[in-house]
Parts: C-alpha cells; structure tokens; sequence
C-alpha cells in the first residue's frame, strides 16, 4: 500500500506517455488530479528500475498493463520543478481503449479525477509546460 507524503528534495518518479492508434490518428491519455493534467507517472521507490516504476505507476493509475514499447525503452526527462523533482518519461502503446481509474487504498478514492484520451492539440493545450517537452519528444517519435 502506498502512503501519500510530501515531496522530497530531489526526488524521481517515472511515467509513461501511453498512446492508441484512432482513425484519426495518435491519441494520449492523460489523467487530471484536481486541475493538473499529467501522464501516468509516479514514485521511484528504493531501488527500482525507472522502467519498472513507470509501468507499475500506469498499472496503478489507469489499470492499463498491455503496454508495447515499439520505440524501445528511450526516455525523456523533465527540467527540474516541484523543489527539484524530476520525472522521466517513456513512451508505449496500448490497444485497451476502456481505462479504469483504480481506488488508490491510501486514499480510499482514484487518485485521479478523470482521464482523457486526448490528440496532440487537445493533449497540448491542458498538458503543463513543463510536459510540453515530453509530449513534443512522443510526437517526434510517433511521426517517425
């Protein structure tokens, strides 16, 4: 069971930015937590791998674990925010179109307010600037 705690100087998580083929083209889940969207991402505990956590934490946040990772397991990172956190990114394709927004049992309730399965544009607009990097990174990778 996770427990919630502050966020410590420095501190890791990982993520993956999770993408559907749609008849009109690639579409990003993002999951909003109050009014902060994000991708699936989370607490590196001690000792785990980055890629490991990252499909954990979308596992644990999305209910999604049939992840291809056709792009090999490359990674971005995010400038430093949050009193020196930084998260890394991977990117992975998932057929399951259904998500489920898991009860988090720290919390008693999903973690998340909703999600969205958004295209680029919609996904750049609501997305930080702080991801603003990492979904330019995914979509240089997709269009490849």
């Amino acid at each position: 069971m996770r427990r919630r705690r502050r966020v410590e100087e420095g501190e890791r998580s990982a993520g993956i930015v999770v993408v559907r083929r749609a008849a009109d083209g690639w579409r990003f889940l993002i999951l909003r937590a109050y009014r902060n969207w994000d991708f699936p991402k989370g607490r590196i505990e001690p000792g785990e791998d980055p890629l490991a956590a990252a499909r954990r934490e979308t596992r644990e946040e999305a209910g999604v674990e049939d992840l291809a990772f056709a792009w090999g397991h490359a990674f971005r990172e995010t400038e430093p925010y949050a009193r020196g956190k930084i998260a890394r990114y991977y990117l992975a394709e998932t057929q399951q179109a259904g998500i489920a927004l898991p009860i988090d049992p720290a919390l008693g309730r999903p973690e998340h307010h909703e999600f969205r399965w958004a295209g680029a544009s919609e996904a750049r607009r609501l997305l930080p600037p702080r991801l603003q990097p990492i979904l330019a990174w995914a979509r240089s990778l997709l269009e490849r």
